[in-house]
């Protein structure tokens, strides 16, 4: 078993399995608790730890406790709770999801930000007052390396791994104080419009910390149950290895008319020997992918690649990326698609923070700041989880600049985010996962 997986989960389960309880089964109600359980619901006890005779459970060496409280409704009147981040995870076929959470406590306050798969961020600190529970929605995708009968993702050692391919969605429930009183899944709409991503750690959803990126940040600016995201990027990737390793093909055989085809390279083409140049072979990539999206009747998108931490003595930043944003922003052009450019608005994100206050947002710690980090982390191309949330920030101004139809799942009330303007990075609170390893991942 991986260092990952058999880190949460001891040696209960291969996460890769798949079981006859997801083949039968895609939706499920869940009472967290030991009190009365609800009328069509399962009871899931601090006790109820993973079993693949079950499909369900808290991934091991979780110390939950249960309260329960005086009330008529059985959902409601406990919860399951942790003063430390916990996991539960659920048996379940590959597709899109809707999930409903039920937070808080009749009797006290609770806050609670949630997590799926690999750190994906759905939920964001979600405050309940004493007596309050919250009811909170999300979409998610769960996918396998599965294509076809004959074919699969060629995964990376690394990504075996990985919480998000195979038949699970894994839940993180992490903040102060988070209550779980109840959890819904069912199976999302047909109409459900994914929103694909390609890219390598610089879109990923990054597995561990202190390392994030743009990809898994975003889904939390949308509403559920009409947008979910589907994100295929993988550190070290190029726009000629996501095709090469079938990332591409597994993209290609779900997506469907009205999706949307994210496309982000740029960091690892540059590199000598990927046989990629700007002008030419990665603007035929490009040409091909977008081809492919049309050809489904989904919409690609170009997203030009943010630029590294790299200043110049009168405080701007380098281009480190050569022709690449430019070639991007010409295809863009003669294929007629949207472009989001958050390489001119990572330029302005930077030098607004300028050469200190930005190493905040990229992976720059001192030593012993986390377990078994013996070493000061100085990282100019990787991301922490603040630098992660304000390129998504961008993503979402770049979506409603571009007219995307998804703008219009947004979340009521988001204030726009100006890329002079960002997020003060001393008061920005966000609780880290318990799942750390201090090697860099690929790409530079």
């Amino acid at each position: 078993m991986n260092h990952l997986k058999a880190s949460l989960f001891g040696t209960v389960v291969s996460l890769c399995s798949f079981q006859s309880f997801s083949q039968a089964t895609t939706d499920f109600k869940f009472d967290f608790g030991t009190g009365k359980v609800a009328k069509g619901y399962i009871q899931v006890l601090p006790e109820s730890v993973y079993s693949k005779e079950k499909g369900y459970g808290f991934l091991p060496n979780a110390q939950i406790i249960s309260e329960t409280r005086k009330g008529k409704n059985a959902l409601t009147s406990d919860f399951c709770t942790s003063t430390q981040p916990f996991f539960f995870t659920v048996d379940i076929p590959e597709g899109n999801y809707d999930v409903k959470l039920f937070l808080g406590d009749s009797k006290g306050i609770s806050t609670t930000t949630v997590k799926v798969e690999n750190r994906r961020l759905m939920l964001e600190k979600v405050i309940t007052t004493e007596g309050e529970i919250a009811t909170k929605e999300f979409t998610v995708n769960v996918r396998t390396p599965k294509i076809n009968a004959t074919e699969k993702v060629k995964l990376k050692p690394r990504e075996f791994a990985y919480l998000h391919w195979d038949n699970q969605l894994t839940f993180e429930f992490n903040d102060a104080n988070p209550k779980i009183c109840g959890l819904e899944i069912t199976k999302a709409s047909d109409k459900t419009v994914t929103v694909f991503l390609a890219g390598n750690s610089t879109v990923v959803d990054q597995a561990i910390e202190p390392y994030a990126a743009w990809g898994q940040m975003i889904p939390r600016f949308f509403k559920a149950k009409n947008v979910v995201f589907a994100n295929y990027a993988e550190s070290g990737e190029t726009i000629k290895s996501f095709a090469g390793a079938k990332r591409l093909d597994k993209v290609m055989s779900l997506i469907k008319a009205g999706d949307y085809f994210f496309i982000e390279f740029a960091h690892n083409d540059q590199k000598a020997g990927t046989g990629i140049e700007a002008n030419t072979t990665y603007k035929e990539y490009l040409k091909s992918y977008i081809k492919q999206t049309k050809e489904k009747g989904a919409i690609p998108v170009l997203v030009t690649s943010m630029l590294r931490r790299n200043f110049n003595a009168e405080g701007k930043i380098n281009n480190t990326l050569g022709d690449f944003p430019e070639a991007m922003r010409q295809v863009a052009k003669e294929e007629n698609v949207a472009l989001i450019d958050l390489n001119a608005m990572s330029k302005v994100l930077f030098e607004t923070m300028g050469p200190q206050k930005s190493m905040k947002a990229f992976v720059h710690y001192d030593a012993n700041t986390f377990p078994e980090q013996t070493k000061a982390i100085h990282d100019d191309t990787h991301f922490s989880n603040y630098g992660a949330y304000e390129l998504a920030k961008c993503i979402v101004e770049g979506i409603k600049q571009a007219k995307l139809g998804i703008a219009d799942d947004l979340l009521d009330g988001l204030a726009s985010f100006n890329p002079a303007n960002p997020d003060n990075e001393e008061s920005f609170n966000f609780p880290h996962s318990p799942l750390v390893n201090v090697v860099k991942p690929d790409g530079n």
